[in-house]
Parts: structure tokens; sequence; C-alpha cells
């Protein structure tokens, strides 16, 4: 009878650009674009993840391409219900027959509103989750980094993903100081986007963007001597361009993102209690999440606030990891009304 009672619990890192699923015992199965396409006539959907990215900017007149999750929250219910629905089948394709519903993990920012934390809630249960429950992002993130989370010492992370970079300070099991700031990746890819039309009169897409990013674009003119062709639509013409920039071009245009998240660490280390901030000096500060891989952002962070600071050794998949893990206390989160703003007590 052990079959009709199996259920596989899972963690789901909902991000604005990418969405992991953690299958426990198995690990992250799914990783895939946060993105859907839609015909806009008949209100169907064409297409999801890897594929639907593939079609920015690409499609006709009758199909959008959306991101339904903005700054990392929910920010159309529907379709965020639908691509989750499509993840959980995705991860639970070969689970038996009769299998139940799954709980799920799911993280949300730290900084999110108990409307937001809601609506995530609501719409993981819409997508076929027996229950949901939410956990701090930077919680996620420290856990799956392999943080000492539980023990009376201060931890430090700072997970930079596509929408927000979290920031906490965690000890015995619980957040005790955190920002949350919607300046992170997609900001670096709309700072690029503005940078090249307003120097070069060059619109170009927000996937060429994230390439260029990827490729040569660093923390304060890290590299030096890269450059790259870029593609696009001639603003004074109407007609297809190509030109030629360098890393320091695109170094430069991200100065102010990184001005930011630099000082949203450095907010978060003066609302630390002495004892916590002696515990990161010897520590270090630990960076996750897709914008840790920026060139020597690690550098700059260590260079402004005088702490070593270290890249996680899987910055993509911390919080989906730390996420998975966090089912073995399921049982401490369904007694908790709410773990968005403090983690695990």
């Amino acid at each position: 009878m052990g079959i009709f009672n199996f259920s596989q619990d899972l963690g789901i890192d909902l991000g604005t650009a990418n969405t992991l699923v953690y299958v426990k015992g198995k690990g992250v199965i799914v990783r895939e674009p946060s993105v859907v396409a839609k015909n806009l006539e008949t209100g169907a959907v064409e297409a999801v993840g890897s594929d639907a990215r593939m079609m920015i900017g690409r499609t006709p007149g009758n199909i959008s391409v959306v991101r339904p999750m903005k700054d990392g929250v929910i920010a159309d219910y529907d379709t965020t219900s639908i691509m989750m629905n499509y993840y959980m089948k995705k991860a639970m394709k070969k689970r038996s027959l009769f299998a139940k519903k799954p709980n799920v993990m799911i993280c949300v920012p730290s900084g999110i509103t108990m409307v937001e934390e809601r609506a995530v809630i609501d719409a993981t249960k819409q997508a076929g989750a027996k229950e949901a429950y939410p956990i701090a992002e930077p919680f996620a993130a420290a856990i799956g980094a392999g943080l000492p989370v539980w023990e009376p010492t201060g931890s430090m992370i700072v997970d930079i993903g596509g929408g927000t970079t979290e920031i906490a300070v965690i000890s015995l099991g619980g957040i005790v100081t955190s920002s949350s700031i919607r300046i992170a990746g997609d900001d670096m890819d709309e700072a690029i986007i503005s940078y090249i039309r307003k120097k070069y009169n060059l619109m170009i897409g927000e996937r060429s963007a994230e390439s260029i990013k990827m490729d040569i674009a660093a923390a304060k003119k890290g590299i030096v001597g890269e450059e790259r062709d870029i593609r696009g639509r001639d603003l004074l013409t109407g007609l297809p361009k190509t030109i030629t920039v360098t890393s320091e071009e695109i170094s430069g245009a991200l100065d102010d993102n990184i001005d930011a998240i630099v000082n949203a660490v450095k907010t978060t280390l003066e609302k630390t209690p002495p004892e916590l901030s002696a515990d990161i000096m010897d520590r270090g500060i630990v960076l996750s999440g897709g914008g840790a891989l920026l060139e020597n952002l690690d550098k700059v962070i260590s260079d402004e606030t005088k702490i070593p600071v270290f890249v996680t050794e899987e910055p993509l998949e911390s919080v989906a990891i730390g996420t998975g893990k966090s089912l073995d206390y399921i049982e401490q989160f369904r007694s908790a009304p709410s773990v968005s703003s403090r983690a695990l007590n």
C-alpha cells in the first residue's frame, strides 16, 4: 500500500529570470527561464521556458512572450500558475500514478509584502501543490551555500538574482538583519541597453544585452581590452547595423548598479550587532545567484567593506538547493504563519 501514500515533495526557486525545481532525494532536475509565450487571439500557451525564451523578439503580432515574474514577485498571476504547473509536471513526470500532490517549499524575497506572499502561495496551490510553504530567499541561499545557519554564529549571504538582490545576516536559524533591493541582473541588462541606445543610437534586445553582460562585463572595469560586436537596429535609419563595444564601456555602464548593491551590503552591515559583525569579518561574505558570476564583483565588495568575499560553488543553484533541503524541516513550517521575513525560528 506504500505506493498509494507516496509523495515527492518539491523545492522551487521561482525567480524573475529562471525557475529551478528541486526534487527531494534527486536534487535540482529542472532549470528553465521564467518565460511564457501566449497566443493573444486564443489565449493558449504556445511555449514555456527555454522554448519561449527563444521566441523573444521574434514573434508575430498574435503571440506575446511574457515574463510573469517582476522584481521577484508575481506580476501575472494566471501565467505564473500555468508556468509553475508545467515545471512541476516536468519534475514529477516519473512519479507514481497514485502519488499524492506534493508539498512545495517555495522561496520569496525577504522584503515581500503579506499580499505578495499570499499570491505566491495561492499560485503554487493552483499549480498543483497540496500545501505551499514560503521561505526567505537569502535564508535558502545560505543553506544551499553550506553556511552554518543553525549555529550561534553570524553568516552573511548576498544573493543577486534577476529581479532582486537579497542580503541577510543569519544566526541560530533566523534572519537577524536583511536588505532587499530591486536592483539585480535585469537592471544590469537594462543599463546596457540604455547605454548602447544613447551612445550609438542602436536598439538591442534583452537577450543581446544579457549575452554582452555575460561575455565582457565586469564590476568597476575588471576586464580590460575585450571587445564584442553587437547587432541591432539603427534608430536614425531604421536599418540593421553592427558596432563594436569594449569591456571598459560596458563595465562603466554598470557602475550605478554595482554601487547600489555595494551600498546595500554596507547598510546591512551597519545594522548588524557587533558580535555577529566580528563573526562575519572572520568568516567572510558569501555571494550567490547569477549576478555573483559578474567578473570582479567579489573583489569590489571586498575592497569596499574590508571583509573577505567568496562566491559559492553553485551560485545559480544555491537558492533551489537550500529550498529543497528545507523540506526536511517542513513540520516546523506547518506551524509558522509566515517565513518571508524571519525564516525558521
